[in-house]
């Protein structure tokens, strides 16, 4: 194997608080405010770039203007579909109460607020239900299943993230019916017309997982802002570098890298479990998962669409939390368990012999540590051909044996 760098476009926000600052200026929100008014501010399970001070700055300019913000875990079913759990995923994503200077009113309580067209009932969080205003923050990227002009972002936030587990249970089964692009506009419409909704703050990343662009928006401006996010987003994720891929290794997934564990956008097999969609690259054979994150707290979410894991991983699984995540995401096959030994060596051999690898030196593998760091991976000696004349590709490690401990694991 041997280690590559990846390079990408990459813009990015030198100073975040001060964009945020000067997005939000651009809403006049004074003249929709009233002293003493309360703002909802929700916060998901995602880890993405800068949240705890984006948040931390939207609380700080709301209280200028003589409001009373507070924090609402909006995370649909994550964190056991328990109020207690999300409250501990949100301090986990570093928006504690002692760093935001506001309360965090976790419930999983919700209150019917009406019907869409298509028959789905829109379900809104009780506890921002109450609040004289909520404040809609999301980050706007590819979702791992959901096509469209509206995949995950402000929408998804308004729906899956505010709906709580009632809600997301009911609009991930109108998926299945329904277009979903055409359910999040017209369950969105219903929710800014209902709920309260004083502006959205959308972010987007770069391939480093950094905030490449901040932007606010009025609730009526949402779906067309969205569109237009969404398009860029897409150019700006990370892939990995080749379209054929005989064995993929995974470090890690977790919540914290995608709501799948790891991306579709980056793997593939964003309509199929086990194998690329026609047309879909990569087309990769066997996906081997090496670890889950300690930040996604057991949520093994999307295990089942890899073929072999280790055995550590399947230890740390809260089977529990996985299965009603999957169960929710009408995506039980996410939960199941592939085939798993305790250690690399043995997985490894059992995963290219599964992947027709007669001989191991000519497989085609490439090990990430997550499928949110694409910058730099281990790649098999059997791309030399394919990186040469890649401006985008640069060989930092020459080829090398994989190394192994006495247990049989990879020694990094």
């Amino acid at each position: 194997m041997m280690r590559i760098r990846q390079s990408f476009a990459a813009p990015v926000v030198d100073d975040v608080a001060a964009e945020v600052r000067s997005q939000l200026a651009k809403l006049n929100l004074g003249e929709r405010i009233g002293p003493g008014q309360s703002v909802a501010l929700p916060v998901g399970s995602r880890g993405i770039a800068n949240l705890a001070l984006v948040i931390k700055t939207v609380v700080d300019e709301l209280k200028a203007l003589g409001a009373e913000p507070f924090i609402v875990p909006a995370m649909g079913s994550h964190g056991g579909a328990a109020a207690e759990g999300q409250r501990r995923l949100v301090e986990g994503l570093g928006c504690s109460e002692e760093y935001l200077g506001v309360p965090i009113r976790a419930s999983m309580e919700v209150d019917r607020v009406g019907t869409a067209p298509e028959g789905t009932p829109v379900y809104f969080d009780r506890v921002a239900h109450q609040a004289d205003h909520v404040a809609v923050i999301n980050r706007v990227k590819p979702h791992t299943v959901l096509s469209g002009h509206l995949q995950s972002g402000l929408h998804k936030m308004m729906l899956i993230g505010l709906g709580n587990h009632q809600g997301a249970l009911a609009y991930h089964q109108a998926f299945i019916k329904h277009d979903p692009d055409e359910i999040l506009r017209s369950v969105g419409r219903e929710v800014i017309q209902t709920c309260g909704i004083l502006f959205g703050l959308a972010l987007v990343e770069n391939p480093h997982e950094q905030t490449a662009l901040i932007q606010a928006v009025a609730p009526d401006g949402f779906f067309e802002a969205e569109k237009e996010l969404q398009a860029k987003s897409q150019r700006l994720i990370p892939r990995l570098p080749f379209d054929d891929i005989d064995l993929l290794i995974v470090d890690q997934i977790g919540k914290n890298f995608s709501g799948s564990g790891m991306d579709t956008n980056v793997v593939g097999r964003k309509q199929h479990q086990h194998h690329a969609g026609q047309g879909e690259t990569p087309r990769i054979t066997c996906i081997y998962l090496r670890d889950l994150s300690p930040e996604s707290h057991g949520n093994a979410t999307g295990v089942g669409r890899a073929e072999f894991v280790h055995q550590r991983l399947v230890d740390k699984i809260d089977l529990e939390a996985t299965w009603v995540n999957c169960i929710t995401a009408k995506s039980p096959a996410g939960g199941s368990l592939p085939i798993h030994f305790d250690s690399d060596q043995k997985m490894l051999s059992a995963a290219l012999a599964a992947a027709g690898a007669e001989d191991p030196k000519t497989a085609l593998m490439v090990r990430i540590a997550n499928t949110m760091e694409l910058g730099e991976m281990w790649v098999s000696a059997a791309y030399q051909d394919q990186i040469q004349g890649r401006d985008d590709l640069t060989v930092t490690a020459p080829p090398q044996d994989m190394r192994f401990d006495d247990a049989g694991d990879l020694v990094d």
